[in-house]
């Protein structure tokens, strides 16, 4: 259901919320996290341009949340590098169909219920940051 990216943005945003207080370079993230450096690299500089981590150029500098973790939730994460889409019109096109139909209806429902539990959950609920290494690699 999620694009590969918000789960690589996930995931970048959980290892940065373990290891809160430090940076992490954006190469010691993908090797964690077991994604692609280039990739990982992309992400990062879409969550810093959409104010969910900072970056610090030169020695000593890396990547870091830009918030506290009780205050960013997973959909702060998942919108800044994938936005959720909700159904506005019927994606048919068809002129009888000036409401959602009854499938469209349902649709958005459910991304409405998505949307609400991810809001609902910050990266603190979902990270031990008392223990830095505790987020798993991925599989």
């Amino acid at each position: 259901m999620f694009s590969q990216t918000a789960e690589y943005a996930l995931r970048a945003a959980a290892k940065l919320a373990a290891n809160r207080g430090r940076s992490l370079t954006s190469a010691e993230i993908a090797s964690e996290m077991q994604v692609p450096a280039g990739y990982m690299a992309k992400v990062l500089q879409t969550l810093a341009r959409n104010g969910i981590v900072k970056s610090v150029r030169g020695i000593g500098g890396g990547f870091s949340l830009a918030q506290a973790p009780e205050t960013l939730t997973i959909l702060d994460v998942i919108n800044a590098v994938d936005p959720l889409k909700r159904i506005e019109r019927c994606p048919l096109g068809l002129p009888e169909h000036q409401q959602l139909c009854p499938l469209h209806r349902e649709l958005d429902a459910a991304v409405c219920h998505i949307e609400t539990q991810l809001r609902g959950k910050t990266l603190a609920d979902v990270v031990d940051s008392r223990q830095p290494n505790a987020f798993p690699a991925a599989e």
